[in-house]
């Protein structure tokens, strides 16, 4: 029997985009990457008839965040990790999932028979750390959380550590921040951390698969011992150990504060758009807005070249909710001003 939320959970926004639509749906950076990141992506091509080996990239991913290469666990993307662990032998009889947020741990918990409990905030969807329960013993948040665009501060994070629980945190688009004053990815003392990193996002990485989980070493053992073999592709391990380098954490940074540049510019077209709110305060590469009808306007929007993401396939929002990837200045001049004729007509 499938699970009544399973086809909302596993609505992602790639279904969104089609021919011909400008993708405001997916999260993705679409410039085009450095020559520091394709060269050695390019280079893996002519080592495939061996099998990939991923000691050089766990090395450098360990050093990045200033850990032993045990305390890493490299995945075929994000959503791997969020596979691995809801199947892992780790013990979890009460997981929780902070919504609304991505989607996909709520799905692999469910799909490896948990039974998930959620607490789902209210707008501006910022958290209190007394509304999880104390009995939690796997609690999943976002930081920044999708598709909120909310940036929880690290104190929060802190205050949901405690010994007998797992605190896993969706780090994915923890880059798109500078300097990520967010992150709780470098440290080593609060009790059950896991973190999870994406490679996807800022360097337009989706096709590839490649990202990380980061915790105490017993816990990525446990982990690794359900992974597939050589789960990881050359190609895919050569980008990790470039994207773990010194350039690549400043030209993370940089591209970030353009990000910031063009996301403040979406957001002042939007807040003059009559009945749209902005989610306040968006800190990463996309944004949450309400407006009344928008699932009409979605759809309207598509036929006029526009691609957005649906939000009432999150738990916690409906079908007033859509939200909008961050792209450059002139796109989202050009989107805005569909956006004011669909609703418009819409009235």
């Amino acid at each position: 029997m499938i699970h009544p939320d399973m086809t909302a959970l596993t609505h992602h926004g790639d279904t969104e985009i089609g021919p011909g639509l400008v993708d405001l749906a997916v999260n993705v950076r679409t410039a085009p990457r450095p020559s520091w990141l394709d060269e050695p992506i390019r280079a893996a091509l002519d080592d495939l008839a061996r099998y990939p080996d991923g000691r050089e990239a766990r090395a450098a991913v360990a050093a990045r965040h200033h850990r032993p290469a045990a305390e890493v666990l490299l995945t075929a993307g994000a959503a791997q990790a969020f596979t691995l662990v809801a199947q892992a032998p780790l013990g979890v009889r009460h997981p929780l999932v902070l919504h609304p947020q991505f989607t996909e741990p709520e799905a692999a918990l469910i799909g490896a028979g948990h039974r998930v409990d959620r607490v789902v905030l209210a707008p501006p969807f910022t958290l209190d750390p007394a509304l999880v329960p104390e009995s939690a013993d796997l609690v999943v948040i976002g930081n920044p959380t999708n598709p909120t665009s909310v940036a929880h501060p690290v104190a929060t994070i802190e205050a949901l550590a405690r010994p007998g629980r797992i605190l896993l945190v969706d780090e994915a688009f923890a880059d798109t921040i500078p300097g990520e004053p967010h992150s709780v990815a470098d440290r080593r003392d609060l009790p059950g951390l896991l973190v999870l990193r994406s490679l996807t996002k800022t360097w337009g990485l989706a096709g590839l698969r490649i990202g990380y989980l980061l915790g105490p070493a017993e816990l990525i053992e446990r982990l690794a011992a359900v992974a597939p073999l050589w789960p990881v592709s050359t190609p895919a391990l050569a980008a990790a150990t470039a994207c773990a380098s010194p350039l690549a954490r400043s030209t993370a940074d940089r591209i970030a504060m353009e990000l910031a540049i063009e996301r403040d510019h979406l957001v002042r077209l939007l807040r003059e758009v009559p009945g749209l709110v902005v989610n306040p305060d968006p800190a990463s590469s996309f944004v949450l807005v309400q407006v009344s009808g928008a699932d009409q306007a979605r759809l309207e929007l598509r036929s006029r070249g526009f691609a957005v993401r649906r939000g009432d396939t999150f738990p916690g929002l409906d079908r007033d909710w859509l939200r909008i990837a961050v792209r450059d200045t002139a796109t989202s001049e050009a989107f805005v001003a569909v956006l004011h004729g669909v609703l418009g007509d819409m009235a």
